[in-house]
């Protein structure tokens, strides 16, 4: 169930969380906990990759289902459930992005259906086998990775990550950021032209 109601952005509603949501909008509780319960990990694995802080994802997680809590009347199945409620993550997330700069010794580490993992975890690898050289330019290049990313504005940032690190369709990105698929694109242009300048000999 759960892995069925978190399927791809955009999808329409199945039979069964269509059931749910009008059940909990009726005030049934355990349908709302149902929800809940069929796309907590994928809004906490969303927060935590766009935020990359643990503390920082469980907040944006409680205020999310708070919100969905406060306003899933206003709901009126125009769009997915999972578009709806990821708009809202998105919207939470940046709201933090703006509220902060982006912590220095920020992880590269996301969390994956598989685990928490490191994005940059294949070249230190493939450094290793090579030799101290290539290994120090790796880790080089992993640092102005990370540098690139905190110099993006936060609708940027939320762009490229949505796009490169989740593998979300500009139309999708589009969708949950309250705006048009050309805007989307528009904004992943700039945030990758950004990264060249700053990866400069990088790249």
């Amino acid at each position: 169930m759960a892995q069925d109601a978190a399927g791809a952005v955009g999808a329409r509603l199945s039979p069964q969380v269509d059931s749910l949501i009008r059940a909990a909008q009726r005030g049934d509780q355990d349908a709302f906990e149902q929800l809940v319960r069929a796309y907590d990990q994928s809004v906490l694995r969303l927060a935590m990759n766009l935020l990359r802080s643990p503390e920082d994802a469980r907040d944006v997680y409680q205020e999310a289902f708070l919100r969905v809590y406060r306003n899933l009347h206003a709901f009126r199945f125009d769009c997915s459930f999972h578009t709806w409620l990821y708009r809202i993550v998105t919207n939470i997330c940046l709201d933090q992005l703006r509220k902060r700069k982006v912590r220095k010794e920020e992880s590269s580490v996301v969390e994956t259906s598989d685990g928490p993992i490191d994005r940059m975890e294949g070249f230190e690898e493939e450094a290793a086998e090579a030799d101290p050289e290539r290994s120090m330019w790796n880790r080089q290049l992993k640092q102005r990775i990370e540098d690139a990313l905190r110099d993006l504005t936060p609708r940027e940032r939320m762009v490229f990550e949505l796009r490169h690190y989740q593998g979300l369709r500009l139309r999708n990105i589009g969708e949950m950021l309250g705006t048009t698929e050309e805007a989307a694109k528009n904004c992943l242009f700039r945030a990758t032209q950004k990264m060249r300048s700053v990866l400069g000999d990088f790249t």
